[in-house]
């Protein structure tokens, strides 16, 4: 059971909502996903007008909770206000907590990110912070409330996976109490169940499954590759090795001349 500030969660497979094909199609990925935690963006879907207003109808007939996002807030300000907005609109101190530093690579703004964190915390909010897989800025958020932390592997939507495994096993070496959930550059199920046979507590996916030929078989393969990653770390990986070891014993065998 996946638990987050003191809530427990069936599955270990946050999504996204953003970008899907249809409505339909986003409401079986959902339930193909099996997630427990879906992220709205407040800012992207209250811009939709009355669309906007037939897509919350959407969210709440789903009967999953909700991590509000920060999403597309690119200052202390901005992430705060939209917070507080997501509060009202939700009836929850949950949030995903995003503030973006670089238009190209959607990574983090750290310092505002921290700062924003403070700020949250102290009101009470449940902050899931969106970061990098630094582990001094892991330290500062950490020190500012946040009892999760959510690094990314990639850039958001690049699909390209873990690109420094060592940092992420730092992460997860140097924080062993703290719930960490990879967020942003999976692309693949098996990107997902990498990172699980790392440690990680959960991985929380959108573009690789809204934008696959089909999102509601794909939503199911990442279930699946999560919950592989997981049950593979709690039974002991078996660590590479420099020499062939061979898997049938010779010694005390009969030999033959």
């Amino acid at each position: 059971m996946l638990t987050l500030y003191g809530n427990e969660y069936p599955s270990r497979l946050l999504l996204g909502t953003a970008q899907y094909p249809s409505p339909a199609i986003l409401s079986q990925a959902v339930k193909a996903s099996g997630a427990s935690l879906i992220t709205v963006s407040l800012r992207r879907e209250s811009a939709g007008g009355k669309a906007g207003g037939a897509f919350w109808e959407l969210i709440r007939g789903l009967d999953v909770e909700v991590l509000a996002n920060t999403a597309g807030c690119h200052s202390v300000k901005e992430a705060v206000t939209t917070a507080r907005m997501a509060r009202e609109v939700f009836a929850t101190n949950r949030i995903k907590l995003e503030v973006i530093g670089n238009a190209d690579t959607l990574q983090p703004d750290v310092f505002a990110l921290v700062e924003a964190a403070r700020i949250l915390t102290a009101e009470g909010f449940e902050v899931f912070p969106y970061t990098t897989e630094d582990l001094v800025v892991a330290e500062r958020l950490v020190e500012a409330g946040c009892q999760v932390l959510m690094p990314w592997c990639a850039p958001i939507g690049s699909a390209k996976g873990p690109l420094n495994l060592d940092a992420l096993r730092s992460l997860r070496g140097h924080f062993p109490q703290v719930p960490l959930v990879v967020d942003a550059g999976l692309g693949r199920p098996s990107h997902a169940a990498q990172v699980m046979e790392l440690g990680f507590d959960a991985v929380l996916l959108n573009t690789a499954v809204a934008k696959a030929g089909d999102p509601v078989a794909m939503a199911g393969a990442f279930a699946k590759a999560v919950e592989a990653g997981h049950i593979a770390f709690q039974a002991g990986l078996l660590e590479p090795r420099d020499m062939a070891v061979p898997s049938t014993p010779v010694l005390g065998k009969a030999t033959f001349q």
